[in-house]
């Protein structure tokens, strides 16, 4: 793995707020169901904000902004094109559009609306077009920092020339959205309580959700119910970019019931993330590992999962960096290649179906068609406390190899089904090199650590 991976990028810039104006008279009406209190509603039109594709508004546009918020009123876009930028959201901001005929256009820098220190502020029904002008790094076409109750529902962000919704800070829902984007669809930094569910991300440059911290700590982020589907990696590296999912130093994340498709490299990737739950998810055409927990974690549960088409299925690694404390259950694994991208390290393995290394479960997972390794316990001296059982492996090199080189610790495999092994069922490795004949025939007594019982070969 390249150093690059293991680094957060420099925290969000901060951004102005801007004060507010006279409140204007507001009439009651009821905001979507997603919001808890009722609220007036001013009309924009009345304020003179009237659809223009033309003209930048955007100085209309941030008085009708201020008027609204400081009335504590809804501020009512009718359908149309209005263009602007640089728009600023106070407290209490609401904005709410017709869906996918409510267009907002980015005039020019830095973004279309940024906010900070603003809580309760409310986006919905509006589509926002980024026009693909480049965006600073780090930077969204929506960027709101240090707010409480913040709300992004039902909103489209295309054509995000960077980030297409940044958050840092943020507590509140991000519901419903479709985004696609140049670097990543929504980028959370350091978030107090944060659900991201229910959004289509699609036609991402380099990553789809990312979850982060600028320290490891806990987080508590719900990513569920998202569809994820053609990720790139237009920047390169090694898995920094590529990813559906990425969850970085963020604690007690749960990723559950995702349908993700086509990403570059990983569908969902822990990076010093403990605690992390990945469950639930379907993950198809992967370029590298489907699902990850690396580098310096402590507890991780993938389970009841499903993965068609990866470099390799689920890899539990880095007891070296302190990676560690997993139970990897009831996955569905499935036809993997025998190769990773370019820019991965030429050494790393690919056609595996599961890789684990340290005080880990792996049990009740069924894998079929990985090229090499079936499952795969331990990496050289790397290796504690692994137990393998009650597992279906059909079609590969070898169902089960396990590390037998100096230093490396023990491991049960027992009772597990293995299918269809061209190389031997269960093989002892030193670092990437079969030393032993399949353990399930001959005498294991030389490998005190071992405990193989009970595997039915076929």
């Amino acid at each position: 793995m390249n150093f690059d991976r293991r680094h957060l990028f420099g925290a969000f810039a901060g951004v102005a707020t801007a004060g507010s104006a006279a409140p204007a008279f507001a009439r009651e009406t009821a905001l979507p169901a997603r919001e808890v209190v009722q609220r007036g509603s001013i009309d924009a039109a009345t304020l003179g904000l009237r659809p223009d594709p033309v003209a930048d508004q955007s100085k209309i546009f941030q008085r009708a902004i201020d008027t609204a918020a400081a009335a504590r009123a809804v501020l009512h876009l009718g359908p149309g094109a209005y263009r602007a930028g640089g728009l600023v959201l106070p407290p209490h901001t609401a904005i709410m559009g017709v869906a996918g005929s409510t267009r907002i256009a980015m005039s020019g820098a830095p973004n279309v609306m940024t906010a900070t220190g603003s809580d309760h502020v409310s986006l919905s029904g509006l589509l926002f077009d980024g026009d693909k002008i480049p965006l600073l790094e780090q930077r969204g076409l929506i960027h709101i920092a240090q707010g409480r109750a913040v709300r992004v529902i039902d909103c489209e962000i295309v054509n995000a020339g960077g980030n297409g919704l940044s958050l840092q800070a943020v507590e509140g829902e991000v519901a419903g959205n479709t985004i696609s984007a140049n670097d990543a669809a929504i980028f959370s930094l350091d978030a107090q309580a944060l659900t991201i569910s229910g959004n289509h991300v699609r036609d991402a440059g380099n990553n789809g959700i990312l979850v982060w911290r600028s320290a490891a700590g806990d987080d508590g982020t719900l990513v569920v119910d998202n569809r994820i589907e053609n990720v790139s990696n237009r920047s390169g590296g090694s898995g920094q970019y590529g990813n559906a999912i990425n969850v970085f130093r963020a604690n007690n994340v749960i990723v559950r019931g995702n349908r993700i498709r086509d990403a570059a490299f990983s569908a969902v990737r822990g990076n010093t993330a403990s605690n992390l739950q990945v469950v639930g998810n379907t993950c198809t055409k992967l370029g590298e590992v489907a699902l990850y927990a690396e580098f310096g974690f402590e507890g991780a549960v993938i389970a009841n999962n499903i993965v068609d088409g990866a470099a390799m299925g689920v890899s539990v690694t880095n007891f070296n960096d302190g990676g560690r404390l997993a139970v990897v259950q009831g996955n569905l694994i499935r036809n993997l290649i025998d190769h990773r991208p370019p820019g991965t390290d030429p050494n790393d393995d690919a056609g595996i179906g599961i890789g684990v290394e340290a005080d880990s479960m792996v049990s009740g997972n069924v894998i079929e068609n990985a090229p090499h390794i079936g499952i795969s316990v331990g990496a050289g001296q790397y290796l504690r406390d692994v137990a393998v059982s009650a597992n279906i492996v059909r079609g590969a090199n070898y169902g089960i190899t396990v590390s037998v080189a100096p230093g490396a610790g023990g491991s049960l495999i027992a009772n597990n089904l293995i299918s269809g092994t061209r190389l031997g069922a269960i093989v002892g490795m030193v670092w990437k090199k079969p030393v032993t004949g399949d353990l399930t025939k001959e005498d294991t007594a030389r490998y005190a650590q071992l405990s193989i019982s009970g595997n039915r070969v076929r």
